[in-house]
């Protein structure tokens, strides 16, 4: 990969992460309460709460020493990241995203151009850090989006869009 393509390439994953990070704070913002940031719509389905533990988990290991070591690391328990042991408090549940965000985007920063055709292991897969990259943000991208669904679900009448509203196109549009 060239050296100018690979600069852009990371721009543009940071810009990513850091667009997906904000987008599921203002969802979690417009959460009306604890009790909805830890209901379940039924017993399939993962609470807000359990969907930013297991990211938090997901972001800490995956990007804790990310270059030299496993992504994923021995004192992670995926398991129980998909467990409630009781309702979390929204400080509880913030301090984890914040915690395991400080380290997942350290790390990114941190990347130069000739890291990303570097050889890494996720659970003893070797890929590159390009594939590691992209496959995570991937992985946040759709829990980002069950977060959005919950929290448009939860805020009712009262949520204020994150995009462009429905049948907004064409003001959107007029405003560029």
């Amino acid at each position: 990969m060239s050296s100018k393509l690979a600069d852009a390439y990371l721009r543009n994953i940071i810009r990513t992460y850091r667009t997906y990070k904000e987008m599921a704070e203002k969802a979690i913002e417009q959460v009306p309460s604890e009790d909805d940031l830890n209901r379940e719509l039924d017993e399939s389905s993962n609470s807000i709460a359990i969907i930013v533990k297991h990211m938090s988990g997901n972001l800490r290991s995956r990007f804790r020493d990310f270059l030299t070591s496993d992504g994923e690391k021995p004192d992670r328990n995926r398991d129980t990241e998909f467990e409630s042991a009781g309702r979390v408090p929204r400080e509880q549940l913030l301090r984890w995203w914040n915690d395991a965000w400080k380290i997942a985007m350290s790390s990114i920063e941190a990347l130069s151009a000739d890291d990303l055709e570097r050889t890494i292991r996720i659970r003893g897969e070797e890929m590159l850090v390009v594939e590691a990259l992209n496959r995570s943000v991937t992985h946040a991208a759709y829990h980002v989006g069950q977060i959005v669904y919950l929290a448009r679900h939860f805020a009712g009448t009262n949520w204020k869009t994150l995009s462009i509203p429905k049948r907004g196109s064409a003001e959107a549009a007029s405003r560029r």
